[in-house]
């Protein structure tokens, strides 16, 4: 039998039934359009409440599922049961807050201008959300009349408490589910039976600001948490903040320095978790000390001292994930995971077993510059030039050995090391972020060993709206600097 003969037979036998307008053969096919979005495509088992006379349990039985429905007046139990006789739908006397189904479960309760006639609607939503299979939903269609019924706003407040995901369609706008145009709030929420509070995590920040090749580090005081330990300046997000403004807030507070969005840079995704705690996700950001706007202890009731220290040779009592965090850093990894033991200590435990863990990034290295190596004659006086300089362009101090010094940025290091001069070095050119900086590092080079070289006389620099500076150290090794 079709969805129409279903219906001509019950109007000829309940001519007298009030059926909320589904009568009219467009409102029905409405009424059927939309619950065949609300429903799932696949055969269901569907549990209505507060079904009336059956006209929805009708609707939905014909779209294939398996429908109980349940109301609690047993004259319209009886009509339901001549309606959809045939259907295979079970239909109950019982209460719709507290329906007679035992411990079935179902993987869609349809409850059509239900909710805000019962007495508690919250205990209500609770029991159905028990009587829903996981991955569930809840279909609730209700509205507001002449200052009557239940808001939309104040039943997804209520279905907050057990799922996060509920979709608010309004249905005032259509008139063809009412039979006329309607002005009132009419709506349907459709709530999938999904835990509210999924797995979650304490979003920090760090801030790696650097002077050169040094790094401030605070030390911890009265927080109660690795109190008398180094770590770099920090915070957590908070809620509605993104990471970058959490950065720029926490720098603020903690150290009185303003910075600006663009000069931070991301330097690091590590998640970490501490003996015995809750995984988080750690941003660090690097960015370059502004000697006009030097940092200051903000929190002394948090911090006992502010101090820099060479990034490569960080002291030893340290928070051992930022410490191993800062050496991921200067090793160029950009991704860690930082997991400790419970019975690990939260300091830094330098013979202790490393718990940083570097993830690949994906893409070949093939063709990209690994290192440039520089001989040169006097190794203590290179170590100085150079190492002002790449650490004023970016650069971490990377290895160290009797020979020789490097410094890397991203996938790349510069490498000098004891030895005679050796021809055909070239010369070495580096990005400056813009004008005023490259300015800046030719009025400080002379104090650091390098000089300054006249134009090469080469075109094409200036004409295309790039500045060009040229320097030499007292090697002889020439570096351009090219800012746009």
């Amino acid at each position: 039998m079709t969805t129409t003969d279903y219906w001509d037979a019950a109007a000829d036998s309940f001519d007298e039934e009030p059926d909320h307008g589904l009568r009219d053969p467009a409102v029905r096919d409405a009424w059927a359009q939309r619950m065949e979005t609300w429903l799932p495509t696949a055969r269901s088992t569907v549990l209505d409440l507060g079904c009336g006379t059956g006209s929805l349990a009708l609707l939905v039985a014909c779209q294939g599922h398996r429908v109980t429905a349940v109301d609690r007046s047993p004259r319209m139990v009886e009509q339901a049961r001549a309606k959809l006789a045939g259907t295979g739908t079970e239909v109950l006397v019982g209460d719709a807050g507290h329906p007679p189904v035992g411990t079935q479960r179902f993987d869609v309760i349809l409850a059509r201008h239900t909710v805000w006639l019962l007495p508690d609607p919250a205990a209500a939503l609770r029991h159905w959300f028990s009587l829903l299979r996981p991955g569930g939903r809840l279909v609730l269609v209700e509205g507001v009349w002449n200052g009557t019924g239940l808001s939309a706003a104040h039943l997804t407040s209520l279905l907050a408490q057990h799922t996060e995901r509920v979709h608010h369609e309004p249905l005032s706008g259509d008139s063809r589910l009412w039979g006329r145009e309607v002005d009132d709030e009419r709506y349907a929420l459709v709530a999938r039976a999904e835990p509210p509070h999924r797995h979650t995590e304490v979003v920090d920040v760090h801030l790696i600001l650097r002077r050169g090749s040094d790094v401030l580090l605070a030390r911890r005081a009265g927080t109660g948490y690795a109190d008398g330990l180094l770590h770099a300046p920090s915070g957590h997000a908070e809620d509605g903040e993104d990471v970058r403004a959490a950065m720029i807030r926490e720098t603020a507070e903690e150290i009185g320095v303003q910075l600006d969005p663009d000069e931070l840079r991301v330097a690091l995704v590590m998640q970490h978790r501490g003996p015995g705690g809750n995984p988080r996700m750690g941003w660090f950001f690097e960015a370059d000390l502004d000697p006009a706007r030097p940092p200051r202890n903000a929190e002394p009731e948090k911090c006992s001292e502010l101090a820099w220290y060479p990034l490569d040779a960080l002291p030893e009592d340290m928070v051992a994930y930022c410490r191993e965090g800062l050496d991921g850093y200067r090793a160029g990894h950009r991704f860690l995971i930082h997991w400790h033991e419970d019975a690990d200590t939260v300091a830094y435990a330098p013979r202790g077993a490393r718990r940083a863990v570097p993830l690949p990034v994906s893409g070949a290295p093939t063709g990209r510059l690994h290192h440039i190596g520089l001989s040169v004659p006097d190794l203590a006086e290179a170590d100085a030039e150079w190492g002002w300089l790449l650490g004023r362009l970016g650069h971490v101090p990377y290895q160290r050995w009797a020979q020789g010094r490097s410094w890397r940025r991203g996938d790349s290091h510069v490498a000098v090391e004891h030895g005679p001069a050796r021809s055909g070095t070239g010369r070495l050119a580096f990005h400056v972020r813009d004008r005023a900086a490259l300015d800046a590092l030719v009025a400080d080079a002379p104090a650091h060993g390098w000089r300054r070289l006249p134009p090469d006389g080469r075109a094409g620099a200036e004409d295309s709206g790039r500045r060009t500076a040229r320097l030499a150290d007292t090697a002889g090794h020439e570096v351009e600097l090219v800012a746009p």
